[in-house]
Parts: C-alpha cells; structure tokens; sequence
C-alpha cells in the first residue's frame, strides 16, 4: 500500500510537541485504526471531530456553488457575486468561512481581493463528491 506522506500541517498532531511539523501520513487508515495509547485515542477522536466540522462547511450549497465557480480558477469577490446571481455581502459572508476552514486562500490586489482554492486537496473532495452522487 503506498503511503503519501506529506509535512505535517495539523495542529493537532502529536508531532508539533516533538520537534515541529514531520513528514509523515494522517491518511483514514492511521485516523480509523483502532487501539493505541489513551493519547492516541484522543488523538483520532479530536481529528474525527475536525474533520465533521470540515464536512459541516461542505454542507451549504451556497460554498459548495462558490467553490465549484473557484474551480475554473483565481476570482475576485465581484466576479464570483456576478457569476452565482449573488450579493457581494453573501458571497463575502461565505469566503470568510471556507478561508477559516482553509478551503479558500486569498491575495490582495491594491483594493482587489482574489480567492482561490487552497489547493489540490479541496478540488479533488469537490471531484469525488460530484462522482459519488452522479452514480
């Protein structure tokens, strides 16, 4: 089985308390197994907890309808208002939330704000997700 390791980024992850963040895997298999330390039970609940809230952002169409329009690329707060029929407000209100859950990043234009997607992560979920309900 490959495993894909990659720098540790979690702020829950018992790495930062050794020596900063390591390479190494949170894939499902080391999150669902089973057993461990009390420490590493507490661990993985904290991390199933973190990651039901992740799916709570997902649960609104209209972050799903802004990242999806992300999808195609970089957009400005305007843009994404007049592609989605979508107040600035709403659409602001929405990028606010899915920048805290590190879905969106964001660059500064002069008075322009660009958002994207924070990486290939959100667009692969957004991929299998659409996959798994169009079956």
């Amino acid at each position: 089985m490959e495993r894909n390791e990659e720098l540790c980024n979690s702020p829950l992850c018992c790495c930062h308390d050794k020596q900063g963040p390591q390479m190494h895997d949170h894939g499902a298999s080391a999150i669902l197994e089973r057993g461990g330390s009390e420490e590493e039970q507490v661990l993985r609940e904290e991390l199933l907890f973190e990651l039901a809230q992740l799916y709570k952002v997902f649960g609104d169409e209209t972050r799903l309808r802004i990242l999806s329009a992300l999808m195609d690329g970089e957009q400005g707060v305007g843009a994404l208002a007049g592609r989605l029929e979508m107040t600035l407000s709403a659409v602001s209100h929405s990028l606010r939330v899915l920048k805290s859950a590190r879905l969106v990043k964001c660059r500064r234009e002069g008075k322009s704000v660009y958002y994207a997607l924070c990486d290939e992560h959100v667009k692969k979920i957004l991929e299998m997700g659409l996959d798994h309900v169009a079956e």
